[in-house]
């Protein structure tokens, strides 16, 4: 487990002996992602630019991953690793260092990790990415995935235009509430239609623009509404707005503001949003206070760099909670909105900020 969960089980109360032992199953590729942060600029042709600041860490679909475990969700990845050093650090620092089960994982012989290199400055980010797909792994010795993915109370998918999974439905079938992101359509067309396991989803989270361009509106509010028709709850993300959502079955609607931070890398802020919103939906949270925990955990997750290492823990979140409610000048209404974590955090231990240590691919000797 996670050094970053103090013991919080945000599903304490709501568990029982037939449930399965995995809250949230994900499958992805696994990158070493290598971050530079601290660039005035960003890297002009023919010069070489020095960062301020440097860090490494599993990227990808570890992201989310990272995210899910250190908000104390038991979480279960399958994913392709390389036997090449990035991959065994991958590999160690998420079994190992964040209590993730990889047991549906494999690693593939001869088979080099995907790496990213990812540039932050201005509050955006270029990467670079390079690597090949994996092959698939040999199911008589790694278990029966992809085909038989394990018992979960969710699980998290990402969508693509013309592609379908046959795990998600294999997933919703056996009782996994499937949430879903999606990437930009590279096709142009925007097609709902396009996404065919749109269908076995309960919730499905798109940006503002993926939204509106999906919808064919002009508006994501409207935009989340139309969706409304397809999944039994819509989620659009509004960036520096916050985020909207509408339950199809219930007509509720919410819409919380984001969080004011000085950004320093968004890498994997995305992933974080939908972690919280996992987390507060299998703990049956009102709709607007699922909305307000993951803009929370997506504002807090922005002010480290790096995707995986900059995800929150309930320390994070309990230093920040502390450090709001003590300043001068704080809204009342504002601070009412994340009234409803005052039951859930421990005393904060430790004063905000809470500063990580720097990732790296690991010393020879305890720094």
């Amino acid at each position: 487990m996670s050094t970053d969960n103090p013991g919080i089980d945000p599903l304490d109360g709501l568990r029982a002996p037939q449930d399965p032992a995995c809250d949230v199953f994900l499958t992805g590729t696994v990158f070493l992602d290598i971050v530079f942060t601290g660039l005035d600029s960003a890297p002009v042709r023919g010069t070489e630019s020095w960062a301020r600041g440097m860090g490494s860490s599993p990227g990808g679909v570890a992201n989310m991953a990272t995210a899910l475990a250190r908000l104390g969700l038991h979480t279960s990845l399958a994913a392709a690793f390389g036997d090449d050093h990035y991959g065994e650090y991958c590999w160690d620092a998420l079994e190992q260092g964040e209590g993730i089960d990889l047991s549906m994982s494999h690693t593939v012989r001869g088979w080099h990790s995907p790496v990213t290199v990812s540039m932050a400055y201005e509050g955006e980010r270029t990467m670079v990415s390079h690597g090949h797909e994996a092959p698939p792994p040999d199911t008589r010795a790694n278990g029966t995935f992809p085909h038989c993915p394990p018992r979960a109370r969710a699980a998290v998918a990402s969508l693509a235009p013309g592609r379908s999974e046959p795990w998600v439905a294999t997933a919703a079938r056996h009782g996994a509430r499937i949430f879903a992101d999606v990437g930009w359509d590279e096709t142009g067309r925007w097609d709902l239609d396009a996404l065919p396991d749109l269908e076995h989803c309960q919730a499905f989270l798109p940006n503002a623009q993926e939204a509106m361009r999906y919808t064919r509106t002009e508006c994501p509010r409207a935009a989340a509404r139309a969706l409304a028709e397809r999944v039994p709850l819509a989620v659009v993300t509004l960036g520096a707005e916050g985020a909207y959502a509408v339950d199809a079955a219930t007509g509720v609607t919410a819409e919380v503001p984001a969080i004011e931070v000085e950004a320093l890398d968004p890498t994997g802020a995305g992933d974080v949003f939908v972690a919280g919103f996992v987390t507060g939906t299998l703990a049956d949270w009102p709709l607007a206070d699922r909305l307000a925990f993951a803009g929370l955990t997506a504002a807090l997750s922005v002010q480290e760099f790096g995707g995986s290492l900059s995800a929150p823990g309930w320390a994070e979140i309990a230093a920040w909670w502390q450090r709001v409610r003590t300043c001068d000048g704080q809204d009342p209404a504002a601070l009412q909105r994340y009234a409803f974590l005052e039951d859930l955090l421990p005393a904060a231990a430790r004063p905000w900020p809470l500063r990580r240590a720097v990732p790296t691919i690991g010393f020879r000797s305890p720094a």
